[in-house]
């Protein structure tokens, strides 16, 4: 890196957005070219994987550095909280100015000490989105916003952020500037601009539904959203819609790099661009997300850094975890860890550095029965059940709860294994069949491959089961 000390952050994080649905992912259709702008200025990570398919303990783990296993945040209603180390409060510190403009599903209320500033704005895209479309199939399809582009909230978190980078001053302390945004996510709408951006006949071939050899949780989301009695045209109607939200995003993030430019911030400031998870999209004939499912659609995002001193236009194959992400801002800083994390810079790939080809990546997620409140969908007198998009999936976990069990995720670039505790667990070769379309977790062909990875989660979890916490305590007193 050039010597800028200290440098700032900027934080883009479009909420749901999977990698392989961008223009410099590869997609032929989708228009994304500040995106694209920002791969060919800075680095692409072309594998990078989160640790869990939900929001909040995908973003738990981008923080700390840790697995949801090693401190049980496996669900959207466990934050980290105050007495659990993570970037922000290092960040603060040190320091640094933290402006947070977007939605919490991170900090625990009592853990958001640390940020300078914080809210979340409301709009027609943030109120009653999720209430949106027809109610006989819960399919998060919802009607365009005929409205200004600035009404939309997103709008609203980028404007508060641009406002703040132009109100600064040349002596005031370093920043992290955190934008996490609420479009890509469901329900499948946006600025009427961008809903109609795409034509649903030239949509690519989605990921079949008829598929064998798949986790139970595939036809039951199906059956319970009633999403078997719609046509293939219908996902790729939603399919074309949810790349219409990610373009109204790489608008906003056009905006932003705008401002950066004006003000001169890429000399020091490191810009990034990443999500919590992905999205079905249509895909295999699903919509949104499932605790326990590992498909690439969901692990695999986006990762675009630009930082100053970078290697221009270069890509990384290796794979990397999402929650690289606190130890490469962590080393950016110049500010040291006091816990024990799993986290692996990768400033070395900023620079150009080989990255390791071989290496590993987990997920991990959905509950077991002996843990109840994990689960979604415990209605009661005081929590009654709404006839919302999410009714279908709290049903589902209620009923049927071996449909969410735990599940945990090795794969490198070659293979993937799904390992559940219950019902159908998952192998693919990625060489062959980089979409998932065949599962071979019983093919004896592949029996080699499975011990293999087996062996290599169990010494994951092993190694990674707990963290001894640093310092010492007296015996005696």
């Amino acid at each position: 890196m050039v010597d800028q000390n200290p440098l700032n952050f900027v934080f883009f994080q479009p909420d749901e957005m999977r990698a392989e649905s961008l223009a410099c992912y590869g997609h032929p259709l989708v228009q994304t070219p500040n995106y694209d702008r920002l791969a060919s200025e800075g680095v692409r990570f072309d594998q990078c994987h989160v640790q869990n398919a939900q929001c909040v303990p995908s973003r738990v783990s981008m923080m700390t550095g840790l697995y949801p296993h090693c401190a049980g945040h496996r669900t959207n209603w466990h934050l980290i909280r105050s007495h659990e180390p993570h970037l922000f409060r290092y960040l603060s510190e040190a320091g640094y100015d933290i402006r947070w403009y977007g939605k919490n599903d991170m900090l625990a209320q009592e853990s958001l000490g640390c940020i300078t500033e914080y809210f979340e704005p409301e709009g027609p895209d943030r109120k009653n989105r999720y209430e949106l479309g027809d109610k006989r199939y819960y399919t998060f399809d919802a009607q365009p916003f005929d409205c200004a582009r600035e009404d939309l909230a997103d709008y609203t978190k980028v404007k508060a952020g641009i406002d703040y980078l132009r109100s600064r001053k040349h002596a005031d302390r370093p920043f992290f500037l955190f934008l996490p945004l609420l479009q890509p996510h469901p329900s499948y709408t946006t600025h009427s601009d961008f809903y109609h951006m795409y034509r649903t006949e030239d949509i690519p071939e989605l990921r079949p539904s008829d598929l064998k050899d798949k986790p139970i949780h595939y036809e039951l989301i199906r059956k319970y959203r009633r999403l078997n009695e719609l046509p293939e045209s219908f996902f790729k109607r939603l399919n074309a819609v949810y790349l219409g939200m990610i373009s109204y995003t790489d608008w906003l993030l056009g905006e932003l790099m705008a401002v950066m430019d004006e003000s001169g911030l890429f000399e020091n400031t490191v810009l990034i661009v990443s999500s919590d998870h992905g999205d079905w999209a249509g895909d295999f004939g699903l919509v949104e997300k499932w605790p326990s499912d590992y498909s690439d659609l969901i692990t695999r995002v986006p990762l675009l850094v630009k930082a100053p001193g970078c290697k221009v236009g270069h890509m990384v194959e290796g794979p990397v975890e999402m929650f690289d992400l606190m130890a490469s801002v962590m080393e950016l800083a110049g500010v040291d860890a006091d816990h024990v994390h799993f986290a692996k810079s990768f400033v070395p790939q900023l620079l150009g550095d080989p990255e390791d080809k071989e290496r590993f990546v987990f997920a991990e997620g959905g509950y077991d029965t002996n843990e109840p409140h994990a689960f979604e969908g415990r209605w009661s007198e005081v929590n009654p059940p709404i006839e919302g998009n999410y009714y279908p999936k709290g049903r589902l976990q209620q009923e049927v709860p071996s449909s969410v069990c735990r599940a945990t995720m090795i794969r490198d670039l070659n293979y993937k294994l799904i390992h559940r505790t219950e019902g159908l667990s998952e192998l693919y070769d990625l060489n062959e069949d980089p979409r998932e379309l065949r599962n071979r977790i019983n093919d004896s062909h592949m029996s080699d491959v499975r011990q293999r990875l087996e062996s290599t989660l169990l010494d994951w979890f092993v190694k990674t089961s707990d963290t001894v916490p640093v310092g010492q305590d007296k015996r005696r007193f």
